[in-house]
C-alpha cells in the first residue's frame, strides 16, 4: 500500500530568458521524480522573456499576480491575475511578461516539463 507523500520543499530550477526568473518545482522531474506531472511556482520580473518554443505537453497556468503574456502564431493572450491559460502541444508559444510588477503564477505541464521535450527556438539567444 502506498502512503502520501510529503514534498517538504521545492527544487530550484534554472530558467531559460533574458533575465533571472524564479521557478520553484513543488511536484515533476526534478523534486517528486515525476514524470506524468510537473507543477511549478514561478516568478518573473518585468522585461523578462524566454525563447519561443513547440512542447511536447500541455501547460496550464493560473495567474497569482501581475501579468503574462502569451504569443502564439497569430497573435497574443495577456492574462491577469485570476485568471489561466492553456498551451497546447504542438502549438508555439513564447512567454514574457511585460508590465513593471511581472508576473508569479502556477505552472502545471502535462505531461511533466522536460528540457528535451520543450524544442525552444533555436535562433533564441
Amino acid at each position: 500500500m502506498n502512503t502520501p507523500t510529503l514534498l517538504s520543499h521545492p527544487a530550484r530550477i534554472t530558467a531559460a530568458g533574458n533575465k533571472p526568473k524564479l521557478i520553484d518545482e513543488y511536484v515533476g522531474r526534478v523534486n517528486s521524480d515525476t514524470k506524468g506531472l510537473s507543477i511549478a511556482h514561478m516568478r518573473s520580473p518585468e522585461g523578462w522573456q524566454e525563447p519561443g518554443q513547440t512542447p511536447e505537453f500541455d501547460e496550464f497556468t493560473v495567474i497569482l499576480k501581475g501579468r503574462l503574456r502569451v504569443e502564439y502564431r497569430g497573435g497574443f493572450l495577456d492574462v491577469r491575475a485570476g485568471q489561466a491559460v492553456i498551451a497546447h502541444k504542438g502549438e508555439w508559444v513564447r512567454y514574457s511578461t511585460p508590465e513593471p510588477e511581472g508576473a508569479e503564477y502556477i505552472a502545471v505541464c502535462l505531461p511533466a516539463f522536460s528540457p528535451e521535450q520543450v524544442h525552444r527556438d533555436k535562433d533564441a539567444t
